[in-house]
């Protein structure tokens, strides 16, 4: 049976894979972003309207997180636009160990409509398509809370759970936590990356004053300084959120994708060997 899904987010780390893969499922699909026609803006919900048009579906993904200021009011009003457009079913993707995500998760689950939650610890891919990649390519990587162990989750695995929620009603209702199956500190993390790329990549543990101020001097704008902040602080700084969970396993039957797996491919595409300019 097809459905009309929107992917909010559709050109992000998750969101491109659940429309490459929802497209292989002959879904009709929507990419929800500012370049697509009808387009989607979070910073403009008069463009919200004519996205949710037609849709039965929605994965949302909220840029750039939902622990972020003004996100619970944009969840709300795009849950509340949602239902009056009749959509049937919500696939949120939260942040794991995150407070305020979690009072976006309510708004979800309060909403009337079919949902599930997808909670995920921090991406595989932060390493090579986000935050650490253009340090890791510069060879010295500096960052706080060098003791902290994650659980790193693949995009990859993220989006198969996501698509397996949105076509499959014997999800509605749940919250599925996603984690690797292994915990890795920063530096066992560039140790294998550097390993699989061949490279020299120095790691340096810093404080985390350090490392705003260093943000600064490279003008990062302050709102992603505020989130940086609050992730090394609330996630990263809380060992109530070092834990492994199986909802990979719960939803595919399957394990995650080990880091070392994801190092070894992504280290074949050559990201980590590009030169860097200066």
């Amino acid at each position: 049976m097809k459905n009309n899904i929107l992917v909010l987010g559709g050109n992000g780390k998750t969101g491109r894979r659940v429309v490459q893969r929802l497209k292989k499922l002959d879904q009709n699909v929507r990419i929800g972003s500012r370049s697509e026609n009808p387009n989607f803006d979070w910073e403009n919900p008069e463009t919200w309207s004519a996205a949710l048009e037609g849709m039965d579906k929605v994965y949302i993904t909220f840029q750039p997180d939902l622990a972020v200021p003004g996100a619970l009011e944009a969840i709300e009003g795009l849950v509340k636009e949602a239902k009056r457009k009749e959509v049937k079913k919500l696939v949120l993707l939260s942040g794991k160990g995150e407070r305020e995500a979690e009072l976006c998760e309510q708004v979800v689950i309060n909403s009337g409509i079919d949902y599930t939650i997808v909670r995920a610890s921090w991406f595989n891919q932060n390493f090579s398509e986000s935050f650490f990649l253009d340090s890791i390519l510069a060879g010295h990587v500096a960052l706080p809370q060098a003791n902290a162990k994650v659980p790193y989750v693949d995009a990859d695995d993220i989006a198969d759970v996501a698509v397996a929620v949105l076509m499959n009603d014997k999800h509605n209702g749940e919250i599925y936590e996603l984690t690797g199956s292994r915990f890795l500190t920063f530096e066992e993390v560039m140790n294998e990356i550097a390993e699989a790329s061949g490279r020299d990549i120095e790691f340096t543990a810093i404080s985390l004053p350090a490392y705003t101020k260093m943000m600064e001097e490279h003008g990062i704008p302050s709102d992603y300084i505020w989130l940086i902040n609050y992730l090394f602080t609330e996630v990263l700084g809380n060992d109530d959120n070092q834990v492994i969970t199986h909802g990979i396993e719960q939803v595919l039957g399957r394990k995650p994708k080990d880091f070392s797996d994801y190092v070894k491919e992504t280290a074949a595409t050559g990201i980590w060997n590009q030169t860097v300019q200066v």
